[in-house]
């Protein structure tokens, strides 16, 4: 049987981030009241500290959503530019 994986609110990250820098309990203490996995409160720390308010955008990243929508934009105009390119090909030949 598959584990599924616990997915959790970014309120709640953010709250367990802010226990953790205030510094009343460990990073493990924080861990074991809140019954996540060892480690996760660091790495979401991480996570904040890098991306700031933008952190914990939920099913992926939003700049992923975009970079998608670019190169889906890049292939069509590649595209675009390809049959453009054929047409002038054909119609700049001398005619029979």
């Amino acid at each position: 049987m598959a584990d599924t994986r616990k997915k959790y609110s970014k309120e709640f990250k953010l709250e367990a981030v802010r226990m953790l820098e205030a510094g009343t309990k460990t990073g493990r203490e924080i861990e074991q009241d809140l019954e996540i996995g060892s480690g996760l409160v660091y790495r979401w720390k991480k996570l904040f500290r890098e991306d700031g308010g933008r952190a914990f955008p939920g099913n992926g990243k939003p700049r992923d959503a975009e970079l998608a929508e670019l190169r889906k934009e890049n292939k069509n105009l590649r595209e675009e530019r390809d049959i453009l390119r054929k047409a002038v090909a054909i119609f700049s030949k001398p005619p029979r």
